[in-house]
């Protein structure tokens, strides 16, 4: 049996990382061929059999988090005998390393537009240390758009790199009964049956764009053979107010409805016919998979993790770069056609069949074997 440590400083808690690592983890687990201990400084723990190792953490000063972290988990894990160290956070030393985001110094200059703090500061010897040291790892970029920033930053030869995009739980859309779920969500925000509706899903609307998406909606047609209306359903949490004044300046106030935050984001997805996200930046984005797993055509921008999956014109579209309000305005009026519409939701559907975590979990076994040899 392969003793694997996993590291990550939230094991199974919210985050797109945390969610990947927990639904990875937790089916690896189930496998006789690995014994998996989770090394965390705060954990959820499932019903796998996984053996868990809490890892202190220096919150105060603010630049010691993420070196006190890095510097505890390698000497927690010392104390071990393992054969693997799959880390999908920021350490010194690790055999296999899931890299969830961009290089740290991209993300602060050129995403964020800021200069580096004392946090950044470390944060980035962390991870240059982590990637560049005498036991470099084998690095799981989330995205090609990870590993292409990876590869500007770091010496990282491609026999070093293996992509390994998130999964998806298939059962969450098929054990659903999809028409009463859409009648239950139509019926709570006052949408009518015949409506066309446009599906947004983020916890940050300024980078999601959601500001391009309201323009976008001011812009459609709605001539002859549209439904009734198209209304724009926001499910997330953002600055509500300021996009809700903007609605109403674009003269759409009645046609953007803010749903806020919820757990049952599935019965969005069924009560929804399109789902966009012309993301400035995702590495991933989770929400795209997980609308083709609900059978939605996806609108999205190039510099989403996810266009990995989408072919332009099959699955959905990709935007241009940048996106524009009235090219975006236009793939809404192509998907409006019924027929246009069904045919790309079954083809996002069935290409989110190829990504189910069953899937990942038997290329990160293969992944854990051959390392282990």
């Amino acid at each position: 049996m392969i003793k694997v440590a996993v590291v990550i400083p939230k094991y199974g808690l919210v985050g797109g990382a945390e969610g990947f690592v927990y639904a990875l983890t937790e089916r690896l687990a189930m496998r006789n061929e690995f014994e998996i201990h989770v090394f965390a400084n705060r954990y959820r723990r499932g019903n796998a059999p996984i053996l868990f190792h809490r890892v202190p953490m220096v919150v105060f000063p603010r630049f010691l988090k993420q070196i006190s972290f890095a510097w505890f988990a390698n000497h927690e894990i010392q104390k071990g005998s393992y054969d693997l160290v799959h880390s999908h956070d920021r350490i010194f030393r690790m055999d296999l390393f899931t890299m969830h985001g961009i290089p740290h110094e991209t993300w602060v200059r050129r995403m964020r537009n800021k200069r580096l703090s004392l946090f950044d500061r470390g944060m980035i010897w962390v991870e240059r240390k982590g990637l560049t040291g005498s036991l470099a790892p084998t690095v799981l970029p989330v995205s090609t758009l990870v590993r292409d920033e990876l590869q500007k930053t770091y010496p990282v030869s491609e026999k070093q790199i293996q992509v390994i995009h998130p999964g998806v739980s298939l059962e969450r859309f098929s054990e659903m009964d999809n028409l009463s779920c859409r009648q239950e969500i139509r019926m709570r925000h006052g949408i009518n049956k015949k409506d066309l509706v446009v599906l947004f899903v983020g916890m940050n609307f300024e980078i999601k764009r959601l500001g391009l998406l309201i323009e976008a909606i001011s812009r459609v047609s709605q001539g002859d053979g549209y439904p009734s209306e198209v209304k724009l359903l926001v499910v997330g949490k953002g600055k509500e107010t300021a996009y809700a004044t903007m609605a109403r300046e674009y003269g759409v106030a009645d046609r953007v409805i803010f749903a806020g935050v919820t757990h049952e984001v599935e019965k969005y997805y069924a009560a929804s016919d399109i789902f966009a996200m012309p993301s400035v930046y995702d590495t991933f984005g989770m929400a795209v998979l997980e609308a083709m797993a609900a059978g939605l055509p996806v609108i999205i921008s190039q510099t989403v993790g996810a266009r990995d999956l989408v072919n332009n014109g099959v699955e959905g579209f990709v935007l241009g770069d940048p996106p524009n309000a009235v090219e975006l305005s236009g793939k809404i009026d192509f998907l409006s056609n019924a027929k246009n519409r069904l045919k790309m939701g079954e083809c996002a559907r069935e290409q989110a069949l190829k990504h189910s975590w069953d899937r990942v979990a038997d290329r990160m076994a293969t992944l854990y074997l051959k390392n282990f040899r």
